[in-house]
């Protein structure tokens, strides 16, 4: 799965916010057509001939109702908890008189099963007050999963429990929250059953995993700044080790589904366990980029208290990402 991009590259140099909306407007517009495309491609009823037909499918999201109709059901839940994620951040900044862009959306068709690497809002000026850097960074974690939990209840009431089947199949990543709400909806799974996932469930599934992302305490990341607006200056240590810590994931990973390959009793291949791996030394990589472009220290903030309910609203998001952690994002089985 290719990964839904943190969008808190907050103060690198995206563009002057609130100098214009038309690249906003285009890029929205791409990544609309790209989630529809995809919807329609993955989870539709669409019969291609060749290869060339999955090029003409986003075209036709432009005037076929029947390739609009297909994508809808992924598309539009998906689409719908980015743009409140982006708006609890744009909101929190304006309130806080912060200069923030418009929302870029990042489209990004067949490399990614949403069709989209998320959003990212551009902030040029450092945030210097610390319930403001607090306010900001946790609006967007929380404002998306006040959609995504619907989103995904609906979803998995719509999804059946069905066996296993042996061939090529998809396991998406596991999380506490996700797996209560799998037994809220469905009660107790037995072995050898899984739940097949209704698009409304995969919009909701992803949507957890981007609120997973953004929580890191990483960086500039919605989770960096809530940890720096909680601890200070030392969570800049703290950071750099828990960015080296993703190296640790991906080996976990690669350790997890390979030594059953090694030993005979999986069928995976090594080639599948590097990919179903991949993704958390992507996310290091991108991380490591972001460092090197924005600093390896968070900016700090001037001098102040944080106010006792935003210190309960920043230890509330690190719980939140416990909950949201999926050690392996997705699991591909030929």
């Amino acid at each position: 799965m290719a990964d839904l991009a943190p969008e808190s590259a907050r103060d690198s140099v995206i563009d002057e916010p609130g100098s214009g909306w038309r690249l906003n407007l285009v890029l929205f517009v791409l990544t609309v057509i790209s989630s529809f495309g995809t919807g329609a491609l993955y989870w539709g009823t669409l019969k291609l001939d060749g290869p060339l037909d999955m090029f003409f499918v986003f075209v036709r999201v432009l005037f076929d109702p029947e390739v609009i109709a297909a994508g809808a059901p992924l598309a539009v839940p998906l689409l719908s908890i980015l743009i409140v994620h982006e708006l609890g951040h744009l909101v929190a900044a304006r309130l806080h008189h912060v200069p923030a862009s418009l929302p870029y959306f990042l489209p990004l068709p067949m490399l990614s099963p949403f069709g989209t690497a998320g959003a990212v809002i551009g902030m040029n000026n450092r945030i210097r007050s610390r319930n403001a850097l607090l306010d900001i960074g946790a609006a967007g974690p929380i404002a998306g999963l006040v959609v995504t939990i619907p989103v995904l209840a609906w979803g998995l009431a719509h999804s059946p429990v069905l066996p296993i089947e042996p061939g090529p199949h998809t396991v998406e990543g596991q999380s506490i929250l996700y797996w209560l709400m799998k037994w809220l909806v469905h009660g107790f799974i037995p072995s050898g059953y899984d739940v097949v996932l209704h698009p409304t469930a995969l919009a909701g599934w992803g949507g957890l995993l981007i609120t997973m992302l953004n929580l890191m305490p990483i960086g500039q990341l919605d989770g960096g700044h809530v940890a720096y607006a909680l601890f200070g200056p030392a969570q800049d240590k703290v950071s750099l080790w828990l960015r080296r810590s993703l190296l640790l994931v991906f080996v976990y990973n690669l350790l997890r589904l390979g030594i059953p390959v090694a030993l005979g009793r999986s069928s995976m291949g090594y080639w599948f366990v590097f990919m179903n791996s991949v993704s958390w030394l992507l996310l290091y990589g991108l991380l490591q980029l972001m460092s090197a472009l924005g600093g390896h220290e968070h900016p700090p903030y001037e001098p102040g208290p944080l106010s006792p309910w935003r210190r309960v609203l920043a230890w509330f998001c690190l719980v939140l990402l416990v909950l949201l952690f999926m050690p392996t994002i997705m699991t591909n089985y030929p």
